[in-house]
């Protein structure tokens, strides 16, 4: 009798520890923070095709993302699908796209910290060669870091900021990759 109350006790306490663990996990998941894989080569070298990222959902409740950050959102060509880019143009930035350059409010826009150098950018259906494009209210203009691979807002225009999900903050699979992502201009 004494055995069965012990095992009783301990399938009781572990089921708790189950539960609670569980509960934790889903508050976090819900409200704090996200993971997401990255499919595809468009952030190539910085971010691999099926590579783990956790993306922070709370934090653009109190800041707006910045030029620079990686953030996660519903594509707007097709909602079902979730994007990973890295912001170029928020709010009334003016974007101009010059003989492969980005310009950035008339300033070329150094990209040197996460593009390959010798890469150019091509227009797109949005953004085309020497034409100067604002960023509206509520929207942003984003890029993948691996331009030739990536449809992004060149093809399809600007992200409402509705669309948004989080700010990627931290890779984690596979481990050998295992870092913080840095916004290059902070």
């Amino acid at each position: 009798m004494f055995i069965f109350r012990k095992i009783y006790t301990f399938l009781i306490d572990t089921i708790q520890s189950l539960l609670l663990a569980a509960a934790v996990f889903l508050v976090i998941y819900i409200f704090f923070f996200r993971p997401f894989q990255v499919n595809g080569e468009s952030m190539y070298p910085n971010f691999t095709d099926k590579q783990y990222i956790l993306t922070n959902i709370i934090i653009l409740r109190f800041e707006e993302p910045k030029l620079g950050d990686v953030i996660v959102f519903k594509s707007p060509p097709d909602p079902e699908k979730d994007y990973i880019k890295r912001v170029i143009g928020v709010p009334h930035d003016r974007v101009l796209l010059k003989n492969g350059n980005i310009y950035l409010n008339d300033k070329k826009l150094d990209e040197s910290a996460y593009i390959k150098p010798g890469i150019e950018t091509n227009q797109g259906a949005f953004l085309k060669e020497s034409q100067e494009i604002t960023v509206t209210d509520e929207n942003y203009f984003v890029l993948g870091d691996n331009r030739l691979y990536s449809s992004d807002s060149r093809e399809w225009g600007f992200v409402p900021r509705k669309n948004i999900i989080g700010e990627s903050f931290f890779a984690y699979w596979p481990l050998d990759s295992m870092s913080l992502i840095k916004n290059p201009y902070k």
